[in-house]
């Protein structure tokens, strides 16, 4: 197969977008995110170093890659994270990262010289203590001050928001809220099962009930529906007098697997083509026993399902036996 058509899976669908996880570490510990007990770390000779990162970085924007996004665990957690964000940002590529948002002022010159315009922030919660109790710390003010603080240094931040229900679906308008004077996305996700965060359908919220909610403060005339970006998780809106957006990430009610353009790199060098897959490619014992990575990441591509890693239907996705098999979602990268 022609290079140029490596990235391009059974179903068609090109490839173009990779999210690397460069830790499993976090500074959090959230509860929909790493089993409460936690979770046994990857020895750090197992994980990628630097120079492998960009190496198989590099790989990817060769076969036609023109977005990355850093993800972990915490990606600023990691201590040699400045020069793995310089060295991708040289690349030829639309570089973002998803963070926590703790440390983020400590990279706020280290963004702008890798040409980092969009930074996601996860933040479950508008109330200080439900923060802390979804967390299990207390960061709480110094994230809401580094949020200020991206939109100071004109960054384009959104937040994303894992609903669940009885726990912080009662905030959907207030973070609606904070779109009407700060130019700032909310990105509403429904709650997904990984391996070890408790999840049950009963959880949910779906796409209709977060629509509902907000249907019942603004009229129909009043939200105005975006024109969603090629191959966007997200189904885009705006209250029309604000400067901000919200967008609705429906993974489980009305996933939007026809158009992915993802694929996943964990922080142990093993490649994902699915959210989902408990199917993983080992590119990293490739890469260091001195093989191409070329032939692996077709056969990852080419086996990739139609839907959700095989889960089509809501009978399979309720399923822990299936769900469980995969990683949880802190050594997945999100």
């Amino acid at each position: 197969m022609e290079n140029n058509n490596l990235l391009q899976d059974g179903f068609g669908r090109k490839h173009d977008y990779l999210r690397i996880s460069v830790t499993e570490h976090c500074n959090l510990r959230c509860s929909y995110c790493m089993p409460e007990e936690g979770i046994k770390l990857t020895p750090k000779p197992h994980l990628m170093t630097v120079d492998e990162i960009i190496s198989i970085a590099q790989t990817f924007v060769n076969l036609g890659v023109t977005k990355i996004r850093l993800t972990g665990g915490e990606p600023l957690i990691r201590k040699d994270v400045k020069e793995i964000i310089l060295r991708l940002g040289k690349l030829d590529v639309n570089l973002s990262i998803t963070t926590n948002g703790i440390l983020v002022s400590d990279f706020i010159e280290t963004f702008k010289e890798a040409r980092i315009k969009t930074v996601n922030i996860s933040i479950d919660s508008l109330i200080k203590d439900k923060f802390n109790t979804i967390t299990r710390r207390n960061y709480f003010d110094i994230v809401q001050k580094n949020i200020d603080l991206l939109l100071e240094e004109k960054f384009n931040v959104k937040l994303n928001v894992v609903l669940i229900k009885s726990f912080n679906d009662n905030e959907i308008l207030d973070f609606i809220s904070k779109t009407k004077n700060k130019k700032i996305q909310i990105r509403f996700i429904e709650f997904m099962p990984f391996n070890g965060n408790q999840w049950d359908k009963s959880k949910l919220v779906s796409y209709a009930e977060i629509m509902e909610t907000i249907k019942s403060e603004y009229s129909i005339s009043e939200i105005e529906r975006l024109e969603d970006a090629p191959n966007d998780t997200a189904k885009n809106f705006k209250i029309k007098s604000h400067l901000g957006s919200f967008a609705i990430i429906s993974s489980v009610t009305n996933p939007f697997c026809s158009t992915c353009n993802r694929i996943r790199l964990t922080a142990d060098g093993k490649l994902k083509n699915c959210l989902f897959s408990n199917s993983e490619i080992p590119l990293l014992d490739a890469l260091r026993s001195g093989e191409s990575i070329l032939p692996l990441i077709h056969q990852n591509l080419i086996s990739k399902k139609a839907v959700r890693s095989g889960m089509d239907d809501d009978l399979k996705f309720q399923n822990p036996e299936l769900f469980s098999q995969n990683r949880s979602m802190i050594t997945i990268g999100g």
